[in-house]
């Protein structure tokens, strides 16, 4: 089986969208996860939207994306943490 090529010219900026519960640690561990997959990351541009009743947060981190194996990776590790319900 041969691999599909990219429809992604690398590097460039590429938006995660990550959402789950509203809890205390939330946005600490997304944070944590992409910064260990994306050091450069800065969490000062990350865009955060609570649900309406404020059970929900939605946060999207925009990083400077290398290759697919680091997306692949980013959002493989983001989908194994418990407290995320989505990663698109």
């Amino acid at each position: 089986m041969t691999e599909k090529p990219s429809l992604i010219e690398y590097p460039c900026d590429f938006p995660i969208k990550i959402m789950g519960k509203s809890q205390a640690s939330f946005v600490e561990t997304v944070v944590t996860i992409v910064r260990l997959h994306a050091p450069e990351f800065d969490d000062t541009s990350m865009e955060k939207k609570v649900s309406k009743e404020g059970n929900y947060i939605s946060i999207t981190c925009t990083i400077r994306a290398t290759s697919r194996v680091q997306l692949d990776t980013i959002y493989q590790a983001l989908c194994d943490e418990p407290m995320v319900s989505v990663v698109l």
